[in-house]
């Protein structure tokens, strides 16, 4: 398949930089050059911030019935193109084809979701004190948006900020992810495709910090959206806080799945594993702590290292791959930094630990035991295809060592006993907990985290609201 020349969107045309610069896309199976992206400066922001104004104009404008047929044609197109845009996902971030397809599909059934969420923009009446007094609370689109995403999940990470945008009568400009370009770049042709006016989504590339820093403070943006890392995290939101923008921050964690004696732990094994290694253990929501109750620790053990060896390794457009490369060098050294750090503190290599082969960023799916809360690991998030493995006697001791950290985003636990679960449910500190299944980021419920993990959500009818203005109106006969 052939990858193309990556392009910016703005007010309606696909385009090159004005400069004429572009970036290298690398890919990260085999270390070649995939092509090049449009390297967006300050004079393309400042056409897209117009643009972005003259499509918000028109787009709030366009009933919430109308912008809903136009998500949906959106949510089929991107059905349709499926096929065709998996395996330019796996060329530029290493993932296996079926599930950068499984993400384009899922990445459907979100827009849908969102265009409902359009008619669902409800204001309410509020019963007058006084005879012939109408009081409204209505709901108005904050205004346009600036969105930033990574390239862990090249689709859907930007695909929900511009679905709920849409749904909500905002125009957006998105910074996609520079190194996983062309799969959000076709996500956004299906968008345009669909039959979006011109301006009411842009999309451009380029320095990260250059792009956020122009975009956040300028009177045109009302409203950001960042997925990545709390360190970036913080930093934009007080950048946004200056300037009184709401920001929706969607940031890093340290997932603790807690494992009961009384849990099933075959199958506890059978969906961690899955979850631990989807995407390479690149995802947000990874489990990555594994705090296992003293009966259940052996048999857990060994059933997850067993399951981390079965794991097929190799080039994600390879039939049969389970596990694609690290999406970029830098994870490879962080892992082995992380690994290195416990291994010297005392921890144990249950299998792993290495880089595999010298072409391409491999990593074989590593198990560790014997770790402690001295050790980097277990208090930064690996981002990899890294699971650590500690046991625990009492359930006041693992919830201590669930919330220790400042990060609160996902969390996990398997247990029979109906009251443990009652008593995880209101105590661990996290913005998601799936207990006995994993059940997190469907389009119809909330996802987001507390503490440093952010704060607002971009799932459910929740997401809406950080897109939407209040106002009230009063009124009474003259």
């Amino acid at each position: 398949m052939t990858y193309p020349d990556v392009l910016l969107h703005i007010d309606g045309k696909w385009t090159a930089a004005k400069s004429g610069k572009t970036l290298q896309v690398m890919n990260p199976a085999t270390g070649d050059v995939n092509g090049t992206l449009a390297h967006a400066e300050i004079p393309d922001l400042d056409q897209a911030l117009e643009a972005a104004e003259r499509g918000f104009a028109t787009w709030r404008k366009i009933s919430a019935f109308d912008r809903s047929k136009i998500l949906r044609k959106a949510a089929d197109l991107l059905r349709e193109r499926a096929d065709m845009i998996a395996p330019l996902m796996t060329m530029e971030q290493g993932k296996p084809v079926a599930e950068a397809k499984m993400e384009a599909v899922a990445g459907a059934d979100i827009i849908d979701w969102f265009a409902e969420e359009a008619r669902r923009t409800y204001g309410r009446v509020i019963p007058a004190r006084a005879e012939g007094v109408y009081q409204l609370s209505l709901r108005e689109p904050v205004g346009p948006v600036a969105a930033f995403t990574p390239w862990n999940f090249p689709i859907n990470q930007a695909n929900r900020k511009i679905a709920i945008a849409l749904a909500a009568g905002c125009s957006i400009i998105v910074k996609g992810p520079e190194e996983t370009p062309a799969s959000c770049m076709e996500l956004v042709r299906c968008y345009i495709d669909a039959g979006l006016p011109p301006g009411v989504v842009q999309l451009v590339f380029g320095v990260p910090s250059v792009i956020s820093e122009y975009l956040i403070p300028h009177p045109v943006i009302r409203k950001i959206s960042f997925t990545g890392s709390t360190p970036v995290g913080k930093q934009l939101s007080a950048l946004a806080g200056l300037h009184m923008k709401r920001a929706t921050m969607e940031l890093g964690g340290h997932a603790p799945a807690i494992i009961f004696n009384d849990a099933d732990v075959v199958s506890a094994t059978k969906m961690l594993a899955a979850a631990k290694f989807r995407n390479a253990g690149q995802v947000c929501v990874s489990p990555t702590r594994f705090l296992v109750q003293a009966g259940a620790y052996d048999q857990f053990v060994d059933t997850f290292t067993a399951a981390a060896k079965a794991i097929k390794v190799g080039n994600g457009m390879e039939p049969g791959v389970q596990m694609g490369p690290l999406a970029n060098p830098r994870r490879i050294t962080a892992m082995e930094e992380l690994i290195g750090d416990a291994v010297q503190k005392g921890a144990d290599l249950r299998t792993g630990g290495k880089r595999i082969g010298n072409v391409g960023n491999f990593f074989e799916p590593t198990v560790m035991t014997g770790v402690t809360p001295a050790m980097r690991v277990m208090n930064e998030e690996p981002f990899g295809p890294l699971a650590v493995i500690a046991p625990f006697d009492s359930l006041d001791e693992v919830i201590d060592e669930a919330n220790r950290l400042p990060f609160g985003l996902a969390s996990y636990a398997f247990t029979g006993s109906a009251k443990t679960a009652a008593s995880l449910s209101s105590r661990v500190e996290a913005g998601m907990l799936t207990i006995n299944h994993i059940g997190l980021a469907l389009p119809e419920v909330p996802f987001g985290g507390v503490k440093e993990s952010g704060h607002g959500s971009e799932g459910g009818s929740e997401a809406i609201e950080s897109y939407l203005s209040i106002k009230f109106v009063t009124q009474t006969g003259i």
